[in-house]
């Protein structure tokens, strides 16, 4: 018996340093994306590819039967479209540049971020206003990405925006969408502009 409870805490103790699991082919974009957020460096968050997400190409959110645990406990999931379609073409998200999906992944990590603050009845009220809300979406898209600019992506957040908006040749339904519900590059900048005016101010002091 002693030796089974024995294997049991070293099970236990590799579960708790494996924090963060993604897929060999992203791991330097998601290792990136990460040094940008290090309160998330002890969060349980697992990078997975799946073949379609409706109406996204990226999607995080904690696992259901994580929800109700302590948050420091809790697990999250970010779901990533293996392929992507713009115009008549199929695209791995792998194969996009390397700025992009670290932009792309470090707005999902905001989400993150967000969802860290909630508690479990706020997240399932988050859910359900994500899901029938325009102006819920909205607000939770915008806040996800003033997180990721206010912890130092700015770069390739405006790098994702870029791609989607002026490069990569989405549908004008696509692209509508994210002007809609995303920052635009004038609101990353302004945001940047106050961080880096309400760094100076906290220097000075």
């Amino acid at each position: 018996m002693n030796r089974l409870i024995f294997i049991l805490i070293l099970i236990n103790q590799f579960i708790l340093k494996a924090q963060h699991v993604f897929p060999q082919s992203i791991e330097k974009e998601a290792v990136k994306a990460l040094s940008y957020f290090p309160k998330l460096e002890k969060t349980n968050i697992t990078f997975k590819f799946k073949s379609k997400i409706r109406k996204s190409t990226m999607q995080a959110q904690p696992t259901f039967g994580s929800i109700f645990r302590p948050r420091k406990n809790r697990r999250y999931v970010i779901l990533m479209s293996e392929r992507f379609k713009i115009a008549d073409t199929i695209y791995r998200t792998v194969d996009i540049p390397t700025d992009v999906l670290i932009g792309w992944l470090g707005h999902e990590l905001g989400h993150v971020m967000d969802y860290e603050q909630r508690t479990a009845l706020n997240l399932i009220g988050f859910g359900l206003g994500y899901s029938f809300s325009e102006r819920y979406m909205k607000k939770a898209e915008r806040t996800a990405d003033t997180y990721a600019v206010n912890h130092g992506m700015e770069k390739y957040i405006l790098a994702t925006k870029n791609f989607i908006l002026n490069e990569a040749g989405f549908s004008e339904k696509y692209k509508n969408r994210i002007k809609r519900y995303y920052l635009s590059p004038d609101e990353i900048m302004l945001l940047v502009e106050e961080r880096d005016t309400k760094d100076k101010v906290l220097k000075i002091k």
